[in-house]
């Protein structure tokens, strides 16, 4: 049983290859295009709407509701980014019901890839929202011996993220094909159910995590930029 999917090769010349993590990254990508394309092709704004229509805006919603209680006052200018992770994650998850499909998650390559996604979408919202002078000095605050502790934070935020997704992947699927060589009919259905609900949350946990990071620098300097923000409500003007 392969423990990743990089391990199943569909073709190779020389040093290149084509491996199971590449093959069903693309296709979920495609997946998420087309089907996107699909049900937003007709959208309508009345009261008579499609179930598919109905299914992307309760999903939206809920992810837009989810950012703006992490504390991100404009969800809109996040939804993308945020919404993309975790219904790549999510729909990377639900596919393991399919016979011979391998999740693209369960590759360290693919996690890292996401947590490097995480790691630069980071610093580019925070600095669209405070400025690059400001952003850049929350490195050295309160002094500027926290700025190699700062550094190392954020690499070590996005080693977690690239890990722990790894982790939970691939071991929900050596657990599956473990009881599928001991007990092939029953426990695995149970498991695979609950590989299922792990790869949701896991899906849920990433995204929220990552808005919470972008949180984290888009909020970091708005105190210092107000003038009022830390004064006694004597002090503050009337």
């Amino acid at each position: 049983m392969p423990l990743s999917p990089d391990e199943i090769v569909f073709w190779q010349w020389g040093i290149v290859q084509l491996n199971a993590t590449i093959v069903y990254t693309w296709l979920l990508m495609l997946f998420l295009a087309v089907g996107a394309k699909l049900i937003t092709r007709r959208l309508a704004t009345g009261l008579t709407r499609s179930r598919w229509q109905n299914l992307l805006e309760i999903i939206v919603t809920a992810i837009e509701k989810q950012i703006e209680e992490v504390g991100l006052s404009h969800p809109r200018t996040y939804l993308d980014f945020l919404g993309t992770l975790f219904l790549f994650v999510a729909t990377a998850s639900l596919f393991t019901v399919v016979p011979g499909y391998q999740p693209p998650t369960g590759s360290l390559s693919t996690t890292v890839a996401l947590a490097l996604c995480v790691f630069v979408a980071v610093p580019l919202f925070g600095i669209a929202e405070q400025g690059l002078a400001s952003y850049l000095k929350s490195y050295i605050q309160p002094t500027f011996i926290m700025l190699p502790f700062n550094l190392i934070s954020e690499l070590s935020r996005t080693l977690a993220l690239a890990v722990r997704l790894f982790g939970n992947m691939m071991s929900g699927a050596m657990i599956i094909g473990i009881l599928l060589s001991i007990t092939p009919f029953v426990f695995p259905i149970v498991m695979t159910l609950l590989g299922l609900l792990t790869g949701m949350v896991q899906a849920y946990i990433f995204s929220i995590l990552a808005a919470v990071y972008i949180a984290a620098a888009t909020r970091v300097r708005a105190k210092s930029r107000d003038p009022d923000a830390g004064a006694s409500p004597e002090q503050q003007p009337g």
